[in-house]
């Protein structure tokens, strides 16, 4: 079986590096904050083209801080993506503030800039728009759209470290940007860590205050969001090969999408404006649970991201949203399925992905459990 993620390998051929940077930590006895994050948070923030950079303990806190941080609270209302994994709409709604959703471009899968507008309310106070599987969200008429209304951006980068909106890196797009260093993305720590970039010396130090407890003398409640050590430690070290696996994701992509000749899938589209860092192959099937059991036939792991639009999730119900209010995110919700592109994958298995996206792009839908059987002839 071809897993939809393998961490050992890259760990493996990471192994001399890390255990040196995790022994520095170790030697130190700096384990929260100091030194190692410092470092970390300066050569992320540099590498985005942010000013700054704060560390935090999970994106989902890096989203929840950088919201905390521009005072929006109880009676706001933040504007995002009908289509995103939960944290992005669950921090809005930690603070007290309303997420408004708005419906998504069918080809980037990010926040429809067409769509925004209607949705600003005298209460709406920011933007969030997701870059979703790594590629950039539209950025300039957000950002005109904000501008005129007086609102805030704060970019969802969860999944795009890297990836670049006419030729410019997420993360120095807009007034703040969010990234999360969970295991399994672009870039990963080996366990839950993230971080908040801006360029706004100010929103820095109230995100600084934010994540330890409101700091000393500053003022502001806060809680405990610090960045653990050792998972800097590990950030620094794979930050210097992240550009490689990027590149390595997009040749496979490359192969991928080639390898979609026919109907049943269809495969991501990258905008002329975009470089997608494909933290996420996602391919778009014409009858997904058929697709899937032909996969699983070929010994390949897929996953879904993700099989519930926002606005049907259980939690956020008492938004009042209904299914119809936002068809392309329910339609997506239906359609997308996940195969693996991470860089470590071999040249054989590669070509086993690509051979089965050839044959069950062509398949009729009823045919797909047999194209899977017959190898696709």
């Amino acid at each position: 079986m071809i897993p939809f993620v393998n961490l050992a390998r890259q760990h493996d051929g990471l192994r001399i590096e890390l255990e040196a940077a995790i022994g520095r930590v170790l030697s130190s006895c700096e384990f929260v904050l100091g030194r190692h994050v410092a470092q970390f948070e300066e050569s992320f923030a540099a590498w985005c083209g942010a000013g700054h950079g704060i560390g935090m303990n999970s994106g989902t806190s890096a989203l929840h801080v950088a919201l905390l941080a521009t005072g929006v609270g109880p009676g706001d209302e933040v504007i995002t993506s009908a289509f995103t994994f939960t944290a992005t709409a669950s921090a809005i709604a930690s603070t007290g503030a309303r997420p408004v959703l708005v419906d998504i471009d069918p080809q980037t899968l990010a926040i429809d800039p067409t769509l925004i507008e209607r949705a600003v309310t005298a209460r709406t106070r920011g933007i969030v728009p997701v870059h979703l599987y790594g590629h950039p969200a539209d950025m300039d008429p957000i950002l005109s759209i904000a501008r005129e209304n007086r609102l805030w951006v704060i970019e969802d980068a969860a999944q795009a470290h890297g990836a670049e909106y006419k030729g410019r890196r997420v993360g120095s797009l807009s007034d703040a940007a969010c990234f999360s260093f969970y295991p399994t993305k672009n870039l990963g720590a080996c366990g839950e860590a993230g971080i908040i970039v801006t360029g706004s010396a100010e929103w820095a130090r109230n995100a600084r205050a934010l994540r330890d407890w409101g700091e000393a003398g500053h003022g502001t409640a806060g809680s405990n969001f610090r960045m653990a050590a050792i998972q800097a430690a590990v950030l620094d070290v794979k930050l210097r090969h992240l550009e490689e696996w990027n590149r390595k994701r997009q040749t496979l992509a490359e192969l991928y999408s080639a390898s979609v000749l026919g109907e049943a899938l269809t495969a991501p589209v990258t905008q002329p404006w975009a470089h997608h860092v494909f933290h996420i192959f996602a391919v778009r099937a014409r009858n997904r649970e058929d697709a899937i059991a032909a996969f699983r036939e070929r010994g390949i792991e897929t996953r879904i991201h993700y099989p519930i639009p926002i606005h049907l999730m259980n939690r956020f119900r008492a938004l009042g949203y209904s299914q119809g209010d936002f068809p392309e995110a329910e339609r997506a919700s239906r359609e997308v399925l996940s195969i693996p592109v991470y860089p470590e994958l071999t040249r054989s298995e590669s070509d086993r992905v690509a051979e089965a996206l050839r044959a069950l792009s062509v398949a009729t839908d009823p045919g797909f459990a047999q194209a899977a059987a017959s190898g696709g002839s």
